[in-house]
């Protein structure tokens, strides 16, 4: 199994730390995380993740202006970005699209559910820990 690298940018602890252990001990993917929309773009830039999982609503840069900056960068451009919202407007797919985004999980969210959701967005064979089963 190759491990897939994700990058969670969400300003709320808890949030980063539920995501975090869903996808390290269910999936196996190295997670990296970011408490800001600026640390976010940082850690984008020097790790270059395999993908990008966003939330929309944070207080120094709100996820859709971190979008379009990492699509308008060609180090970033190329990553894909799931977006964690509250906001419904966001979970429409031809919403998501239009933004660059390759589509958008409500808040709350079923934790058990988050790493399928997020394999199914990306396109990505889920193959879960053996540790797990």
């Amino acid at each position: 199994m190759s491990t897939k690298q994700i990058l969670v940018i969400d300003d709320e602890a808890a949030v980063q730390e539920v995501v975090q252990s869903c996808f390290e001990d269910l999936a196996g993917w190295t997670v990296i995380t970011a408490n800001s929309g600026e640390a976010g773009l940082e850690q984008a830039l020097a790790t270059r993740p395999d993908a990008i999982v966003l939330d929309v609503l944070m207080p120094d840069i709100d996820g859709i202006t971190l979008l379009r900056q990492l699509k308008a960068s060609p180090t970033t451009e190329a990553i894909p970005v799931v977006l964690l919202t509250i906001a419904s407007a966001f979970t429409d797919p031809g919403g998501c699209a239009a933004l660059g985004a390759v589509g958008a999980i409500a808040k709350p969210f079923d934790p058990f559910d988050l790493v399928e959701q997020v394999a199914d967005l990306l396109g990505w064979a889920l193959e879960y820990r053996e540790d797990c089963l």
